[in-house]
């Protein structure tokens, strides 16, 4: 057994003036509550800090929205980080008749996560796990990814038995709450199959903890009500052979309608019963506060083959024919879902020359070994030869190839969210149908869909399982076109339970979108048992009421959330949630998901006119929350399945917030950069000889009063701050010299030549008074060329040029391509009309220049120059340490993180990347002026670093200053280290 270990815990930071969390507005926002949520707000204040509790209507509504297409805004938002407060809060809302919902990531589809009440937040928290028996199992606490969890386990070849395609976005509290499913785990290795043990908070607060025999005991003492209503509805249903009938029946297929009333017939210990109702119970039964699962085995070789039969009733007879021994995975996609694919860059292009009625099976095997993986194949191509197809089956076992088939069935819904018309919601629905019967089923389904005119709508899912997932989008800005989506509903509710026996929800869970027709599936005794099990966890219906057990008919129908217009940067959000783990701004401020659903209800309010005192509420509390603390970094969009960069969303707000004076001045900074870059230097120059004088703790004292007295406008100091910069001498390919190349070229062979543009960052400044390599980085830069026989040619005039980024990050658009089209003409020249590659030495900058260079010049980032085109060149030796490194967002960005790793490993005997650690925050200046941001991006980096880790490497100066300030260590660029591990190879 591992010792228990603990992943990031949310830290919080004395509250900005601009921070809409104040204690001053707060005063101002509570008497606007009803008393009781005044009262309850007073209450939980009392020994929680008001960073984590929110009334006021900007993070409400941030915080209130959920991947569904409803929307309720809750009165009170509680970030919640352990069991002593979550029992503590439980008990004060049943004292106040409170109601509560938890919420977890908010990827749920079905409106289980949303409330006008109470909204008890779990993201950004209870992050502790425990491994057990060689990774046999695995104890979670709820604010952990589905795909953490499977990293934790990944050394010992096992994985959670759960695999929704959101695992890398959902939680696991939502995951076991929801009995998510997926791909390949069915019906036999989902939370319900795969639970051994709980933590569960009930609604008066107590604990129950299943794998520690004493709280059992107790909890059988203090809750005898509740185990005389479970132990009652256990022996009635026993007693019932036509409803146990049913139960079985219905839990063959995926189901996820209702409650786990399988538990009642599948157990017959009351705490077992408890602990499987609990799963798929959507926060309705009380609060997981720990999960432990049975782990299942993760196999290493796989192959997959996507197979195009003639029509939908041919793939389904070819499913017919295929188990769960035999394959991981079927996946069916109709033809109107392979068209929303067939133009993404690399798909195949027979895709586009299938017929109308071609139907895909996207079919993978698994095995332990290569031989045996071999087998399946030909057992599954056997089992398939009678079923006629479009073209012969191949399966294929190479990575890139595979994960292009998956790329087309994981992309399918993100792909109808990206060609939506605007304003549209894009809704998923989920059902099942008995695996015999899925081919009639199907074609019932579409006709279905076609009679209420959704004639593009989409129908795929996990064939295997007769689990189909059909999207459509959608507008309820009318009646007409509310009753359009409620006559759909009633028609499709009907065909899947009374024609077909099959499960309304097999796997998004029922929420408010199907309580209403739990009882059309179930039955009313089925029914009335569900409301029994409600009634005897949460006699006072306080936890997320309207879930699941609802009276009211047309809950489905009713806080429809519109979709308004906003930008062309993010209007195509379908709010999933999927970009909120990688902002560094997800445990300060706002998450990506949180910013877009508060500009859309700016700008709907703009143009609406509505409730102006509110539009100016949300503008002003924005310009802190939404965007001073945006770091632009972009990788929300790496995250997201419509590649949507809400940084440039940020940029072209802070664009129309410049004024002709503001405007003014930065040209005149772009006009002068050498004054820029001198006054830089000379500034830290003197804060460094300041510091050498006061000493580190005067220092920070009178540092950081500065920085509060000015708001922010003077930087924040910090004992990393860079020294004085320096910039090399100009100089050409024939006249470097010696440094410039330690080789001579061989004998009729053009010398290797290379343009070097150190970046303004660079030039200005220096290493920190604690770094380890006191030597500027372009001496590192030439040392390492000269090895490798490069000659270098420095452009003239660097002291006026600029990639134009630090323009681009505040929205001066025009000054920034201003200042690259400067530098590109200049580099252009340099590198003799592009026949030498160009380096630059700062990774956002380089990232920046490839984006806005028009001449198609060869550019490289110093890691990425050195991997393709110096390791050959040079004789590397790994030192015998163990060192950090911090791959930037730009180099993410241009997909070379890969290539970081090799080059470091090369020249350490370990290396630490990190897993949690994305954006550092510190975004240009922004980690000077707004160092919480920083601050909060790296909570999680020193816990990840071993003690014997003494240096950290990234290769962007400025996030270095963060990374060393938030680790305790050196970091400075990767080319130190390259430096320092490689020689030049023996003439």
């Amino acid at each position: 057994m591992t010792h228990w270990r603990s992943g990031t815990q949310p830290l919080f930071y004395p509250l900005n003036p601009k921070d809409p969390r104040n204690l001053a507005q707060k005063t101002k926002d509570l008497p606007s509550l009803p008393k009781v949520y005044q009262d309850f707000y007073r209450e939980v204040t009392r020994f929680l800090p008001l960073q984590r509790v929110f009334i006021d209507p900007f993070f409400t509504l941030g915080y209130g929205i959920d991947a569904s297409f409803y929307r309720l805004i809750p009165k009170v938002v509680v970030k919640v980080v352990n069991n002593e407060e979550m029992s503590a809060i439980l008990k004060i809302a049943q004292t106040l008749h409170t109601p509560v919902t938890f919420r977890c990531a908010g990827t749920s589809l079905s409106g289980q996560a949303l409330t006008d009440s109470v909204l008890l937040v779990v993201q950004g928290a209870w992050r502790h796990y425990e491994v057990h028996e060689d990774g046999k199992a695995i104890s979670l606490e709820p604010g952990i990814l589905g795909v953490e969890a499977n990293r934790y386990l990944r050394s010992y070849r096992r994985k959670i038995g759960p695999d929704p395609a959101s695992i890398d976005h959902c939680m696991i509290g939502g995951i076991a709450a929801n009995n998510a499913s997926g791909m390949c785990c069915g019906t036999a290795d989902n939370s319900y199959k795969t639970v051994q043990d709980m933590q569960i908070i009930f609604d008066d607060g107590t604990l129950l903890d299943t794998a520690n025999p004493a709280s059992c005991r107790d909890f059988l003492q203090s809750k005898p009500d509740l185990i005389r209503q479970v132990e009652l509805i256990r022996d009635e249903l026993k007693a019932d052979p036509e409803l146990t009938a049913l139960i079985k029946k219905k839990y063959k297929i995926k189901n996820t309608t209702g409650y786990s009333i399988n538990a009642f017939v599948d157990f017959e210990d009351p705490l077992e019963i408890i602990k499987h109702v609990l799963i798929g119970s959507e926060g309705t039964l009380g609060f997981i506060s720990r999960i432990t699962y049975k782990t299942v085995i993760e196999h290493d070789h796989k192959a997959s083959a996507l197979i195009i039969y003639p029509d939908m009733d041919h793939a389904c007879r070819a499913v017919m024919k295929l188990n769960r021994d035999l394959v991981s995975a079927a996946e069916m996609m109709d033809r109107v879902s392979l068209k929303t694919m067939e133009d993404e860059p690399g798909m195949p292009a027979y895709l586009k020359t299938l017929s109308e009625t071609a139907t895909a099976l996207l079919v993978e095997v698994r095995a332990e070994n290569r031989e045996l993986l071999e087998q399946r194949i030909q057992d599954v191509k056997l089992q398939l030869e009678s079923v006629p197809t479009v073209l012969p089956i191949d399966f294929t076992s190479v990575k890139s190839e595979y994960e292009t088939y998956w790329k087309i069935r994981k992309g399918i819904f993100p792909a109808v969210g990206g060609i939506r018309e605007q304003g549209t919601a894009v809704i998923i629905e989920d059902v099942a149908f008995p695996l015999e019967r899925l081919a009639e089923a199907t074609i019932d389904l579409r006709s279905i869909l076609n009679k209420f005119g959704y004639h593009d709508a989409i129908i795929y899912g996990h064939a295997l399982d007769g689990n189909w997932h059909f999207i459509f989008t959608q507008k309820f800005e009318t009646e007409e076109e509310i009753n359009q989506y409620s006559g759909l509903m009633k028609e499709v509710n009907e065909l899947v339970v009374k024609k077909y026996n099959g499960s309304l929800k097999a796997e998004h869970g029922t929420g408010r979108n199907m309580a209403p027709f739990v009882e059309l599936e179930w039955g009313s005794k089925a029914y009335q048992l569900m409301r029994r099990i409600k009634s005897a966890f949460d006699p006072h219906g306080l936890l997320n009421p309207g879930v699941i057990i609802n009276d009211n008919k047309n809950v489905y129908l009713e806080d429809l959330k519109m979709m308004p217009q906003s930008h062309e940067t993010i209007d195509r959000c379908t709010n999933c949630g999927f970009c909120q783990d990688i902002c560094p701004s997800k445990n300060l401020t706002t998450t990506p998901r949180m910013r877009i659903i508060l500009q859309r209800e700016i700008s709907y309010l703009k143009r609406t006119g509505k409730d102006l005192q509110r539009l100016m509420r949300l503008l002003k509390d924005y310009d802190y929350a939404g965007n001073a603390t945006c770091a632009t970094d972009g990788l929300c969009a790496k995250a997201c399945p419509l590649s949507i960069n809400t940084g440039d969303n940020s940029k072209y707000l802070r664009s129309r917030a410049i004024t002709p004076t503001t405007n003014f001045l930065a040209q005149r900074l772009a006009k002068n950069m050498n004054g820029v870059t001198t006054f830089m230097r000379f500034g830290l120059g003197a804060v460094n000889a300041a510091h050498s004088v006061l000493g580190t703790r005067v220092m920070d004292k009178l540092a950081s009063k500065a920085h509060r007295v000015t708001k922010n406008q003077i930087p924040l100091w910090n004992p990393w701050m860079p020294g004085r910069g320096s910039a090399p001498r100009a100089r050409s390919g024939s006249a470097a010299g010696p440094l410039a190349s330690e080789k001579a070229p061989s004998p009729g062979t053009e010398p290797l030549k290379v343009v070097y543009f150190p970046s303004c960052i660079s030039r200005s400044m220096g290493p920190a008074r604690q770094d380890k390599d006191q030597r500027p980085l372009h001496e590192v830069m030439l040392s390492i060329l000269a090895k490798a026989g490069y000659e270098v040619i420095v452009p003239p005039n660097m002291s006026n040029l600029c990639c134009g980024m630090p323009w681009e990050s505040k929205g001066f658009f025009q000054i920034a391509d201003e200042k690259s089209d400067e530098l590109e003409k200049v580099l252009l020249k340099a590198s003799d009309y592009g026949k030498y590659p160009i380096l630059c030495d700062t990774s956002p900058c380089l990232y920046r220049m490839r984006r806005a260079f028009k001449s198609g010049v060869k550019l490289y980032e110093p890691v990425e120059f050195t991997h393709d085109f110096l390791m050959e060149r040079l004789k590397f030796r790994q030192v015998p340490e163990t060192v950090a490194v911090h791959v930037t967002c730009s180099s993410v960005k241009m997909q070379i993180s890969d290539k970081f790793k090799a080059l470091a490993e090369s020249c350490a005997e370990k290396v630490i990347m990190p897993d949690d650690v994305h954006c550092c925050g510190f975004a240009g200046d922004r980690g000077f002026s707004f160092p919480e941001l920083n601050h909060s991006a790296l909570a999680g980096l020193k816990p990840s670093l071993p003690k014997e880790c003494t240096s950290g490497y990234s290769n962007s100066r400025t996030c270095e200053i963060g990374l060393s300030l938030h680790s305790g260590i050196s970091y400075q660029s990767l080319m130190y280290l390259v430096d320092r591990a490689s020689s030049a190879l023996p003439l």
